[in-house]
């Protein structure tokens, strides 16, 4: 738990502000997002304030098991859900979002749950810190609207071992049909929301390209009961494709992990891919199907065609459910984005993150389509809350208006104490949706949730254990020629096609070198 005193509260009014200011440019310069099947204000309303109710004891807890800034570091090494759309931007921001909902309906004013709004935001920014640590921001806005997390032993092993495509054979069309497929599917196991979709980068890959990194997560069984069943064919739950793509500069990689490119993103100009998984138990990226072009484009083609039959299976099964079953998804997809920093910690409980909490139920019945709309409308896009106006004087920084999304913390409660400092620790929730009944799809197998916990509690990927945890890229340049230095990239290297056990000291040339070595050899 943070310390409550002027300093923490002024570095968490300066988060609050930032947050503030970019979900307001995020909000008003993407599209509007919208369903023809889920009730998607009335359950995104909700999933504000099961958030609010819910975050701060559940990361409480799972701080204690293993603080932000080493969860930052785990994040920082493989792609996992706890990413920049999932927990950097929105896990603060939601649980912001529905104490503002409070207010506005005059159940709670700024400085009421003053040490949860601290803990929960003290989290989000030591995990952002150490989750951006390589390109030094906090935010993708910060950075220009660029996500560049990966190490360079990461992408140098990308480089070596991606196929090279050309458009029309076949790994470049299964690559972009099955890149088509998760796009549909993951929006459809996420209730037609964006949180089961990743991107980020771009990183410089000389001669005019850059790489963008894709990921797909919660694919089949795991945590969602409505996966329960779904897709089980596939032996991973997420998966990482990394594309090259020539004559393309993505300009705009946003936190919401949306990206624009001039010119535009087109797929006859993807010129190399590959295709991992990561999860809470795998030490680095695992290659799937990479071993040779032909062996990558089965395995693409296998798994559109089980993404395929999921999707229809998938449908028939939301298709039969109720109004409220569908908010209740929706609501519980969006409230749990963080869920996977209890798998990361060994904390996970079910109905922590998949149930709605009593104190959010009693909101249900103002949550109608029309009262949804309007009222998100006003909260995040016209500022039209009368709390949300600040002094006739003061300029937002998009805007220009006197309005801001989120409200700060009154400096106040340090010198009174007429405040309820937390909303309690306390959760009792239900759902009515069916119960979860499958297993957690990892990269150990199937597992019950009891072993998949003692799992991740016992498991520390072999580059943060240790020393290690600390040769960062900075190090990395001044130290180069040392065997410390040699064995943090072996250890990225194991797996590797083309770099195993080559070390440090590579330069992009090297691995252009290597690359025709072993073209040569294989002919």
């Amino acid at each position: 738990m943070a310390t409550l005193n002027y300093r923490s509260l002024l570095e968490t009014n300066n988060y609050l502000r930032t947050l503030s200011d970019t979900t307001y440019w995020l909000c008003i310069t993407r599209t509007v997002q919208e369903s023809k099947l889920f009730p998607m204000n009335p359950y995104m309303l909700l999933s504000y304030l099961n958030s609010f109710y819910r975050l701060p004891t559940l990361l409480r807890e799972i701080d204690a098991a293993t603080p932000a800034e080493e969860l930052g570091d785990r994040a920082r090494e493989v792609s996992l859900k706890v990413d920049t759309v999932n927990a950097a931007w929105g896990m603060p921001a939601f649980y912001l979002i529905g104490r503002e909902m409070l207010m506005n309906w005059g159940l709670l004013r700024p400085d009421d749950a003053v040490e949860d709004v601290v803990d929960v935001l003290d989290f989000s920014r030591r995990f952002n810190l150490s989750y951006h640590r390589n390109d030094g921001h906090i935010t993708n806005k910060e950075f220009g609207d660029r996500g560049q997390f990966l190490p360079e032993r990461t992408l140098q092993v990308f480089e070596s071992d991606l196929h090279g495509v050309t458009p029309g054979d076949r790994l470049h069309t299964a690559a972009t049909k099955l890149m088509a497929q998760l796009s549909q599917y993951a929006f459809l196991a996420h209730c037609e929301c964006r949180i089961g979709l990743h991107n980020s980068g771009p990183y410089r890959f000389g001669d005019n390209r850059q790489l963008i990194v894709r990921d797909f997560f919660d694919l089949t069984e795991g945590d969602y009961p409505w996966l329960d069943g779904i897709a089980t064919q596939l032996t991973v739950n997420n998966l990482t494709i990394p594309i090259v793509l020539k004559d393309t500069n993505f300009h705009l990689m946003d936190d919401w992990a949306s990206f624009e490119a001039e010119p535009s993103y087109h797929a006859d100009n993807i010129v190399a891919v590959g295709m991992y998984t990561s999860d809470a138990l795998t030490d680095g990226y695992v290659q799937v199907g990479m071993e040779n072009a032909s062996t990558l484009a089965e395995t693409m083609e296998r798994y559109r065609r089980i993404l395929n039959e999921a999707t229809a299976d998938l449908w028939k099964r939301i298709a039969s459910w109720s109004r409220e079953q569908m908010i209740d998804a929706g609501a519980l997809v969006y409230s749990s984005v963080a869920k996977d920093f209890a798998h990361l910690a060994g904390t996970y409980r079910q109905d922590d993150w998949l149930q709605l909490d009593e104190r959010a139920q009693r909101f249900k019945p103002l949550m109608n389509d029309e009262y949804g709309r309007d009222n998100l409308a006003e909260m995040v896009g016209l500022l039209g809350f009368p709390h949300q106006k600040t002094n006739e004087y003061a300029m937002a920084r998009y805007s220009g208006l006197n309005q801001n999304m989120l409200s700060g913390i009154p400096y106040s409660v340090l010198t009174d104490d007429r405040f309820a400092p937390t909303v309690g620790d306390q959760l009792s929730g239900s759902s009515s949706l069916p119960p979860k009944s499958g297993r957690w799809t990892t990269s150990a197998g199937r597992l019950e949730i009891a072993e998949y916990n003692d799992r991740a509690r016992g498991f520390t990927p072999e580059v943060l254990t240790g020393a290690r945890r600390y040769r960062d890229e900075e190090w990395v340049k001044w130290n180069y020629p040392r065997a410390e230095a040699d064995e943090l990239y072996r250890l990225t290297q194991r797996g590797s096609r083309n770099l195993a056990d080559r070390g440090a000291g590579l330069r992009r040339a090297d691995l252009t070198r290597l690359a025709e070595d072993s073209s040569d050899a294989d002919r």
